[in-house]
């Protein structure tokens, strides 16, 4: 792993010039604060149960949705498509170097962006004093919860990346994963079929696996191991299904 930082860097400077970043930077920040300004809203017609970082996080999959597949399209697919990725590898790097660094830049970024969300509670505790507007517990757990999630987030868009040579193919692929994971375990656990008694443990894995359920516990404070062990192993082996889809496709061309 001794070249994983300068891939690393070169990774987050190549970002850092992409077109599509700054593209989705501005539809981030853009989405994210005009679900902030509702939230605001909807607190200044009507006192409100939830504080609003919980119900702001609530929110994180409209931008998830949209801002991975544009930070991950281009890492594999793009290198494949130019053939410099054949020719990364003939320099004394490992396909998992190369994988984990732009994975790693790509989560950089991800990090980055939704830490500036945090400048819309500093700017709402600032001008309106009141503390009950920020929260610690459930603003700690719910950044908590991007930063975990993310890891799956953008491994996923990774290994959307490795298996095509096509951007759009990729991005389209990385959002449909997504969509899987969050919003369609999410309706496979309220769906009528998994209520038989016959399926309770299979409905007992799936209402596990709900990233919603999993959200609502880090910002009360609770954090399920397993819930930790499911994002890292779920990492884990998107990284790795991404270097072995790699390898594979350099072997056969």
């Amino acid at each position: 792993m001794r070249h994983f930082l300068t891939i690393l860097s070169h990774e987050v400077r190549t970002l850092l010039f992409n077109p599509s970043t700054y593209v989705a930077a501005v539809l981030f920040l853009g989405v994210m604060g005009f679900i902030f300004a509702g939230i605001l809203d909807a607190y200044s017609r009507a006192p409100q149960e939830a504080p609003p970082a919980a119900v702001f996080f609530q929110l994180f999959w409209i931008p998830v949705f949209f801002m991975v597949p544009l930070l991950t399209m281009k890492s594999l697919a793009e290198e494949r498509r130019l053939g410099t990725l054949e020719t990364l590898l003939t320099t004394p790097v490992t396909t998992t170097e190369v994988v984990l660094g732009k994975f790693g830049a790509a989560y950089l970024l991800y990090l980055a962006m939704w830490a500036c969300t945090g400048g819309f509670h500093y700017v709402l505790h600032y001008y309106a004093r009141d503390a009950r507007f920020l929260d610690a517990g459930p603003l700690i757990g719910g950044y908590a919860f991007i930063a975990l999630s993310g890891l799956l987030f953008i491994a996923l868009g990774v290994l959307a990346s490795a298996l095509t040579r096509s951007q759009s193919v990729a991005g389209i692929l990385c959002f449909t994963l997504l969509f899987v994971l969050i919003i369609g375990l999410r309706f496979l656990g309220d769906s009528a079929l998994l209520q038989q008694e016959t399926l309770a443990s299979v409905r007992g894995t799936v209402e596990s696996l709900q990233i919603f359920t999993h959200l609502e516990d880090f910002t009360r404070g609770v954090v399920d191991t397993r819930q930790v062990i499911f994002y890292l192993t779920g990492s884990t082996l998107a990284l790795i299904f991404s270097i072995l889809g790699v390898e594979a496709k350099l072997l056969h061309g």
